[in-house]
């Protein structure tokens, strides 16, 4: 455990931000990381509950008590190797997590909860700095090989699992660099893109195969597929969300994800033809959850005239709701820091139009107040306010309304069942073809990040059980811990 009563004796410190006149002039991280003395304090704050909730809350297990403990003793080096036993990459979650395992913290009953995810940033970040963190390719190779379709997360995670198992894998992306929405969807002040470089490049020493620009099942045939004696389909839930308002086709209603990558690509050189830009605009977003958030800070970054925030679901409270007690997630308000940078937010509205000009290009929004009317066997009935309308001005529309389920190419090519949520449809990670898995997104549904690097672990779990007859993969909540 931590320092005994460390509890009581230590407060949360969460980081502090750069002002936000200064971060809101690039597209840097902005978090100033706190000294080792105040990190091996909230290590120290660690409870050893007798039953810790922490990391049952967390998708992959992580053993947060020990790591913790570690951090306390300054034992940064075993620190390392029990956060990395369970997670693949902890330097991704440490800043993108939205740490379920915080939420259901039993100090978090009482006082703030332990800083979970920061401990575990500083962890991985001190491993780099110390040069800790070395490629571990595997002794010997088993002669079988693995195609992993999709490098985000999910793919990554399945791709060195299956690795260290021995296994020769082969990693497809269609776009150009590696990373999938780590890349092209987290905007770069929230996750610089050289710590994806740094893995990548770990990964490739240790034997992993990347390909990009490969569509697979556009510009690479399925029957090349025919090659691998296995293949991991891990291409995320991409089919993006519309509107069905009228004016939805007006010239400057953008999808998110098109604003948020190409801004991205620019920032590392793409040239992008009449890219989107919020500059000098009224900008609204509709939507109000991370990617939302994203296309907020972005379009503060841009130098927007505005920036207006619509949610169609009321204001969540400030603390916890009655119906989510510890230690569930919460039902809770969430600000971030791309809201403090500059954001109107409005809840319980819906857009009943997009208004053009003349020449087609977006002038306004028509919106509507509503509440939900709740029936008893019912679902939840949306009700507009009578005498309600309003009209916005707007030049930039950006839809953050989350996405769909996967795109449908490999499915239909592949000939793979899809569940009722229209995701591929597996049995521990198997789909209807036996050599065909499928992990992340593709097969969950729109998730976490922690999801998607559990998902990648568990399904390389059940490709190395396929192709050899036996594992000796980890399960969730396992590894090779180290003797301390």
């Amino acid at each position: 455990m931590g320092k005994i009563g460390g509890f009581k004796e230590y407060d949360r410190i969460n980081e502090d931000n750069i002002a936000v006149q200064e971060r809101v002039s690039n597209y840097n991280e902005f978090t100033i990381p706190l000294a080792k003395d105040e990190i091996k304090e909230q290590g120290s704050r660690c409870m050893d509950c007798g039953i810790p909730f922490c990391h049952s809350s967390c998708p992959l297990g992580n053993l947060i008590p020990d790591f913790n403990d570690m951090v306390h003793q300054e034992e940064w080096e075993n620190a390392l190797a029990i956060l990395q036993s369970t997670n693949n990459f902890p330097e991704f979650t440490g800043r993108l997590c939205p740490a379920p395992c915080e939420k259901s913290c039993v100090l978090g009953i009482i006082k703030e909860p332990v800083a979970i995810e920061n401990i575990e940033k500083n962890i991985i970040e001190r491993g780099f700095a110390e040069g800790w963190i070395k490629p571990q390719p595997p002794v010997q190779r088993t002669g079988k090989t693995v195609a992993v379709i999709g490098s985000g997360p999910a793919g990554l995670a399945a791709a060195q699992q299956l690795n260290r198992a021995g296994h020769t894998v082969t990693v497809f992306e269609r776009d150009n660099a590696i990373g999938g929405l780590l890349r092209y969807g987290i905007p770069n002040f929230k996750l610089e893109k050289g710590i994806i470089d740094r893995r990548v490049a770990i990964l490739e020493a240790e034997g992993i195969i990347f390909k990009t620009n490969v569509n697979v099942g556009v510009n690479y045939s399925i029957e090349q597929l025919n090659q691998f004696d296995s293949v991991v389909l891990c291409g995320g839930s991409t089919e993006r969300r519309s509107l069905p308002t009228k004016g939805i086709e007006t010239k400057g209603v953008v999808q998110a994800m098109d604003f948020l990558s190409q801004q991205t690509k620019v920032l590392y050189g793409e040239t992008i033809t009449d890219q989107i830009k919020a500059t000098g605009k009224d900008v609204i977003v509709i939507g109000g959850g991370d990617t939302g958030s994203d296309c907020i800070g972005t379009s503060n970054r841009h130098g927007a005239k505005s920036v207006t925030n619509f949610e169609i679901m009321p204001k969540p409270p400030v603390g916890r709701s009655e119906s989510t007690p510890w230690p569930y997630w919460p039902l809770q308000l969430k600000t971030s820091s791309s809201h403090e940078e500059g954001c109107e937010r409005n809840w319980l509205i819906n857009t009943k139009e997009f208004i053009a000009n003349e020449n087609g290009e977006l002038i306004g929004l028509k919106t509507v107040e509503v509440a939900w009317k709740m029936t008893a066997g019912n679902r939840p009935e949306l009700v507009e306010k009578e005498g309600s309308e309003k009209i916005w001005p707007c030049d930039l529309a950006l839809l953050a309304l989350g996405f769909t389920g996967p795109e449908k190419t490999l499915s239909d090519q592949l000939g793979l069942n899809l569940d009722t949520r229209s995701n591929y449809k597996a049995t521990n990670y198997q789909t209807n073809v036996p050599h065909i898995f499928t992990a992340g997104d593709m097969r969950r549904g729109q998730s976490l990040i922690v999801w998607a690097i559990s998902e990648g672990r568990e399904a390389a779990r059940e490709v190395d059980l396929f192709l050899m007859g036996s594992t000796n993969l980890p399960t969730k909540g396992t590894g090779d811990l180290p003797t301390l």
